[in-house]
């Protein structure tokens, strides 16, 4: 049986009498690519931020890797990894520097050798890590933040809009590497309101239309999920 690694279960969160979450159950396993799919406002961001601590859930239950988020949220922030829609790094240090750094917050110690593997895998060219970060790109600095979050040895990552603003040759090395990524056993938490990629890379896909899963829809046995069906369903949705 798949390791049950993220899962929401009857997960209901609310703001100032306002449901924006609304009775959400949905399971991730390890190895899987899971997204959230849905339009402006439709409660994406909001799950994204309980899994990570930032909103409590009103009723309802949100794990990570069978700890509560409610009970044990600084154990779980230890072990994940959360890659936001614009990376938060110093402009002013190098790629190799900021890696460095931010693992040394998290106590961990790696070599230069060890670092360099790690940036290699995540294909950023080698010119640039001895660059300052300021020079980079959007994708270079999230194959830069990716690249820490494997020196983390973090088995989940959680993904904000990870393709928003992107060319669309990055889009493509960012959706291989993740799928390479889940291939060796990361599971991949992704929110996003673009269903083109969400369908190549997710084993699974959650629609969510004003806080509620709407739709579910899988890989099965094809390569990746039908874009035409999920783009059909996305698009009745956001037309009302």
């Amino acid at each position: 049986m798949q390791k049950e690694m993220v899962v929401a279960s009857s997960l209901c969160v609310g703001f100032s009498q306002q449901t924006v979450l609304d009775d959400v159950n949905f399971t991730v396993g390890k190895g899987e690519v899971f997204a959230l799919l849905g339009g402006n406002g439709a409660g994406k961001s909001t799950a994204l931020k309980t899994f990570l601590g930032t909103v409590t859930p009103t009723s309802g239950t949100a794990t990570v890797m069978g700890m509560s988020v409610a009970k044990d949220i600084d154990k779980i922030r230890s072990k994940v990894a959360y890659l936001p829609e614009s990376v938060m790094l110093y402009g002013h240090l190098t790629g190799v520097e900021n890696i460095k750094y931010f693992l040394s917050l998290a106590d961990i110690t790696k070599t230069e050798t060890q670092i360099e593997l790690a940036l290699k895998r995540v294909a950023l060219q080698e010119a640039a890590w001895h660059r300052a970060m300021s020079n980079y790109s959007k994708g270079m600095r999230q194959k830069t933040a990716i690249a820490l979050a494997l020196l983390r040895e973090a088995p989940v990552l959680f993904l904000d809009e990870p393709t928003s603003g992107l060319d669309p040759n990055a889009i493509d090395e960012f959706n291989q590497l993740i799928a390479t990524l889940a291939s060796e056993g990361s599971t991949v938490f992704m929110v996003t309101h673009d269903v083109y990629g969400a369908c190549q890379i997710a084993h699974r896909i959650g629609l969510l239309d004003n806080g509620k899963i709407v739709g579910m829809f899988e890989r099965g046995d094809n390569s990746h999920i039908d874009t035409e069906e999920v783009h059909s369903a996305f698009s009745k949705r956001n037309k009302r």
